[in-house]
């Protein structure tokens, strides 16, 4: 499975400050400096007061909008996810613009993970926010704030990776139920140890090649 190792990881711009707000536009406003929190300081960082703040308004003001701290927190971390899938969907562009369907399929599975590496890398903080406190349920409502262009969250992202590989021949169809999980969890559990265990000082170029390695195992045991 041919990978692309040379590029920076993934990342989304950092939401702009603004001075003012129309009517209406204070929900936004308050999701945008609950971002830039999470992206300094992680879920930890997400205070409805410092929110406020930095939006230029009361904390009772945000009250209109987020009944609480956690109204405010799932909706930051809605946007987080809605970064992650963006920054899959990026590296899943030129996976689904090769030709041969074996190649294609192969290529967008490897590209999902390399977003999710690369994301947990280059976003920290919002990564730790997508997924703290309980976080991502799979059986959730629809909410397009996780998602990106495709109108997918990160885990239907990977479902759809894993159903071209089925239909493409390369899984067989009967080892395809709970794939996702196997596949997630092992990319997750080495993005956690990237960021937060013994592979946070690593090299940069070795964790591309293990991040390489484990895709490839990911793809050969399904």
């Amino acid at each position: 499975m041919s990978q692309r190792t040379d590029r920076p990881p993934s990342s989304t711009a950092a939401p702009r400050p603004r001075k003012t707000y129309r009517h209406g536009d204070l929900r936004a406003a308050l999701i945008e400096a609950g971002l830039a929190l999470a992206r300094e300081g992680g879920p930890q960082a997400v205070v409805l007061r410092e929110a406020t703040r930095r939006a230029g308004v009361s904390p009772n003001a945000a009250y209109r909008h987020f009944a609480n701290h956690q109204a405010l927190f799932e909706a930051v971390r809605a946007a987080s996810l809605g970064a992650l899938a963006h920054a899959m969907e990026i590296e899943l562009q030129t996976a689904e613009a090769l030709p041969d369907p074996t190649e294609r399929a192969r290529a967008m599975l490897a590209a999902i993970g390399r977003g999710y590496l690369g994301f947990a890398q280059a976003e920290t903080g919002w990564f730790r926010t997508a997924f703290a406190f309980g976080a991502f349920d799979v059986e959730v409502p629809p909410d397009p704030a996780r998602t990106a262009d495709k109108g997918l969250n990160p885990f239907e992202l990977l479902s759809h990776a894993l159903d071209t590989l089925v239909q493409a021949g390369v899984l067989p169809a009967e080892r395809r139920p709970g794939a996702e999980f196997l596949a997630w969890s092992s990319v997750h559990g080495l993005a956690l140890l990237i960021i937060d265990g013994p592979l946070r000082h690593a090299p940069q170029d070795m964790r591309v090649a293990l991040g390489l390695r484990l895709l490839r195992m990911v793809e050969d045991g399904l």
